[in-house]
């Protein structure tokens, strides 16, 4: 269970008790990493269905706040830093790493955050008003799974830190099954939940093969980048597939 502490503790901001983690933890950590996006999607969806029942745009606004507050804007901040060092990089690796360790944030930083997070306030909007609720649940499951499946497929680039400990030491049979399990939820949901799948996975293939082609492998901040934008697209093609009963 010390991985699943470890993932609960890496990438949530609950109050749990002080932990001694290890190397060999933050690798064991990973393949609970969709675990951990079912608990924060379950939290952000009953602060959602609180305020949906003042209006459905409250409600997905609350929605969007819950998520980056339990994670503490961990992967928007990821999403930033990749962002500038992408556009700042002009196609040159060494600077892209160099820009992206910055943590100043420019225009291009500014301008995909607030595209990002406008686009799931009304994603999650269209989601209440369909009444279809717990697609909110899937979204974060989805995105999060998107760090095992990087850094179970991908080298990672940065000698040290928290990134290397992942990658040492990652169980790869046991992510492999967290992965499998994780589709097969997904797929429980229906045409909406492999329209999610599918949109989330045909990005994450894109977005690996960019890291590759610009860096040679993986960052934190690009992994975190993965995981917003990897959950956006779930978030999107379930708004557009769920049920609406008023149609």
């Amino acid at each position: 269970m010390r991985g699943a502490l470890a993932a609960l503790v890496f990438l949530t901001r609950l109050p749990l008790p002080r932990l001694e983690l290890g190397t060999a933890d933050a690798g064991r950590s990973l393949p609970w990493y969709p675990a951990v996006g079912a608990l924060l999607g379950a939290l952000a969806t009953l602060a959602a269905l609180a305020g949906a029942s003042a209006s459905p745009l409250l409600g997905a606004a609350v929605y969007v706040a819950a998520l980056a507050a339990l994670s503490g804007g961990l992967h928007l901040d990821g999403l930033a830093d990749t962002a500038d060092a992408w556009v700042g990089g002009i196609g040159d690796r060494e600077r892209t790493l160099v820009i992206m360790k910055d943590p100043a944030c420019g225009p291009a930083a500014v301008s995909l955050l607030v595209a990002v997070l406008t686009l799931r306030l009304a994603a999650a909007q269209a989601v209440l008003l369909a009444g279809a609720w717990p697609a909110l649940l899937l979204a974060p499951v989805l995105g999060r799974a998107a760090a095992p499946a990087l850094f179970l497929s991908t080298p990672y680039v940065r000698a040290g830190g928290l990134g290397q400990a992942l990658s040492e030491h990652l169980p790869r049979g046991t992510t492999r099954i967290a992965l499998l399990v994780t589709a097969g939820v997904a797929l429980l949901g229906g045409w909406p939940g492999l329209a999610a799948l599918a949109a989330a996975g045909a990005l994450l293939v894109a977005l690996r093969r960019a890291f590759q082609r610009r860096l040679g492998g993986i960052t934190g901040d690009t992994t975190g980048a993965a995981i917003e934008l990897c959950e956006l697209a779930a978030l999107l093609a379930l708004a557009l597939t769920v049920p609406n009963p008023a149609s």
